[in-house]
């Protein structure tokens, strides 16, 4: 990604793009989906028919878009409507607010098409199984059987990157804004404790204090207090048939968009805190989501559980979050409906008959509630009862935090060594009718900036320049010469071994290569119109043919136009060739010349990759088409010859490079 005015503005996008890098999400789509459709479930009769009814009331006159069945468990791909256990899925990745759920929910033309991307992925995830890794330290060693099983696991990783790759693709083209909105806060996640010894009341007093840092645990309580407070209006006054109504539909979608946010405090990479860079941040949670987390719950700190994260839930994740769903429910139909229950939220008649309008997106802390609105103890003590079974998240920096992992997400500098065999059409010069090859190896010190998967593991955000030193080797076809002592010596290759000054950069691109470069000047007049192009980019381009593909032995990615190499010979280096005389006994011509070659990468593959906290490594493999343009010549023998123009040479090939970064 990049920024500038030039420079200014390219920075500053950068900037914007490596703090969202990586999806801020819990749950995916229809993971969210799914926990809400199994607490409606769980409803007991009373209390489901009464929740109902408000659905019902809430549909009224948008029967078209919203579903008749609140929670429908049998709905399948391609939703003609929108049920209510959808709602917190849309909220929080979909939307920003309570407010804009409802409106994107009732009238955006691409819900629709989100929710069915989001109920074909929930297929394609169905047919992938969660399982712990391998456990290639357990009894004896076994190599075929170790390798195996890694194949296996590696496979299952595979399925599911790219089960995610083409769902994220597909809702990034239905909604425009859903890389960028999650992750532009902290909203996701759980609030890290700052000591050890804090109770979950001082935790949940901490997280709703206004002014502290905005949180899962925040938010949800927030938004559930403006439901609560609808619902007192529900049960209390004597409202003519719309108004309540319009009631009961910002009621339920409070409700929705708060659930969002306590399913969030479920997904294990969210549990760990939200303390550290953004690659800090990012690698940690895509970890523990992948490989699950022993937490503790509030109300049962003896007992623990293993909880997994985003598109690895089980029935046994569900099960822990679908519970405290409930439980919220549960409040909101009992203050509704009036009935007589404990420390009950006193009637609120300033809480308005619309969805509540804080921006978890553009809200960093938490901010004061609005007399007639704001907490009561019995709204505290109701927020408690939910969030005490919910995990108790990581530690702050400091003594006893849980490891973090990073991600390749910030500036690096690094290294490169490659070494490359390529064809050569011929040669400088048309005398040279045969084909050859020649081999390469090239060193070369990189700098750059790592955005890796802004949407997911299969997108590729890297920018780097490089400059380095480059060797060729002799080509395997000659130039054509009558001269015996020159045949009895072996000949004089086409090319010539050689040393050149070689540069590469790669970039991503959203239409066309450079594009990014010449669209610059967008971000400083519309920064979010700019991040959104260079999002879909870094995941792709507009066309997502340039998308990561993994497999079990790798992952293959087609590269055209995102990476440009230029080797400068006979810059400061010497360089010359052999030019066949015209004449049959005529002595040839020794020239010296200039060339620049342009190689062009087409396909990548990388079948190995390691990071821990500030270094990466990787292994991979280009194939791919060069140019040998040459640029000016000089006739060094016999003086006085004439000048010969030279021919272009064009080569295609492969290369292995050794890719080694250090992040700061």
């Amino acid at each position: 990604m990049t920024g500038g005015a030039r420079a200014g503005a390219r920075v500053a996008a950068v900037a914007a793009l490596a703090g969202m890098a990586g999806p801020a999400h819990a749950w995916v789509y229809p993971e969210h989906r799914d926990i809400a459709v199994l607490a409606v479930g769980q409803l007991d009769p009373e209390r489901r028919a009464l929740f109902d009814g408000y659905w019902q009331a809430a549909r009224t006159g948008r029967e078209g878009r919203l579903c008749e069945a609140a929670a429908d468990a049998d709905q399948g791909t391609s939703p003609v409507c929108i049920d209510w256990a959808a709602l917190p899925a849309i909220a929080g990745d979909h939307s920003c607010s309570s407010e804009e759920m409802l409106g994107n929910a009732l009238d955006s033309g691409w819900i629709l098409e989100v929710a069915d991307v989001a109920a074909r992925l929930k297929v394609d995830l169905g047919k992938i199984p969660v399982t712990p890794p391998a456990d290639l330290n357990a009894g004896e060693r076994d190599f075929v059987g170790d390798t195996r099983r890694r194949m296996q696991d590696q496979a299952l990783r595979a399925d599911r990157i790219n089960a995610l790759r083409t769902a994220d693709t597909h809702l990034q083209r239905a909604d425009a804004a859903y890389a960028t909105r999650a992750g532009s806060s902290n909203a996701h996640f759980l609030l890290a404790r700052p000591r050890p010894d804090i109770t979950g009341r001082e935790y949940a007093q901490l997280t709703l204090t206004p002014g502290s840092e905005i949180s899962a645990v925040g938010v949800y309580a927030w938004i559930h207090l403006s439901a609560l407070q609808k619902a007192t209006r529900l049960a209390t006054e004597d409202l003519p048939t719309a108004e309540r109504q319009a009631l009961a539909r910002a009621m339920l979608a409070d409700e929705a968009f708060a659930l969002h946010f306590l399913e969030d405090a479920y997904a294990a990479g969210h549990v760990a805190g939200t303390w550290g860079d953004v690659s800090q941040r990012k690698g940690t949670h895509d970890y523990y989501n992948e490989a699950g987390l022993e937490v503790f719950t509030w109300e049962r700190s003896g007992q623990s559980v293993v909880l997994m994260g985003d598109a690895h839930l089980r029935p046994e994740d569900a099960k822990i979050t679908a519970t405290a769903v409930r439980a919220s429910l549960e409040q909101l139909i009992d203050h509704a409906s009036g009935r007589d229950i404990p420390s009950r939220v006193p009637h609120a008649p300033a809480a308005p008959a619309a969805p509540d309008p804080l921006d978890v997106c553009r809200s960093s802390v938490m901010p004061p509630r609005e007399e007639g609105q704001r907490a009561t103890p019995e709204a505290f003590v109701q927020a408690v009862a939910v969030l005490r079974t919910t995990p108790v998240p990581g530690l702050s920096p400091g003594l006893g935090a849980m490891p973090r992992f990073r991600a390749e997400v910030g500036p690096f500098l690094g290294f490169a060594g490659s070494m490359e065999a390529r064809t050569v059409d011929g040669g400088y010069v048309p005398e040279v009718a045969d084909n050859g090859a020649l081999f390469g190896a090239d060193l070369s010190f990189r700098a750059g900036l790592g955005l890796d998967g802004v949407l997911g593991q299969a997108g590729d955000g890297l920018v780097f320049a490089s400059v380095g030193l480059r060797g060729d080797t002799d080509s395997t076809n000659d130039i054509p010469t009558s001269l015996q002592g020159v045949s009895a010596a072996g000949g004089v290759a086409a090319v010539r071994s050689r040393f050149g000054i070689s540069t590469r950069v790669r970039m991503p691109f959203y239409l066309v290569p450079g594009d990014l470069l010449l669209l610059a000047p967008v971000y400083l007049f519309s920064p979010d119109d700019y991040t959104g192009i260079a999002v879909t980019a870094s995941n792709g381009g507009l066309i997502p043919w340039q998308n990561g593909w993994a497999t079990r032995i790798g992952r293959f990615q087609f590269v055209l136009g995102r990476e440009l190499g230029a080797t400068f010979y006979g810059y400061g280096l010497e360089n010359s060739t052999l030019v066949p005389s015209v004449l049959p006994d005529g002595e040839p011509t020794v020239m010296d010349y200039k060339s620049i070659y342009f190689d062009l990468p087409i396909v990548e593959f990388r079948p190995y990759r390691a990071f821990d906290t500030k270094q990466s490594s990787a292994i991979l493999v280009q194939f791919f088409a060069g140019a040998d343009v040459p640029q000016s010549t000089t006739v060094t023998w016999p003086q006085g010859a004439p000048d010969v123009e030279l021919d272009t040479i064009y080569s295609v090939g492969v290369r292995l490079i050794f890719d080694w970064r250090r992040y700061y």
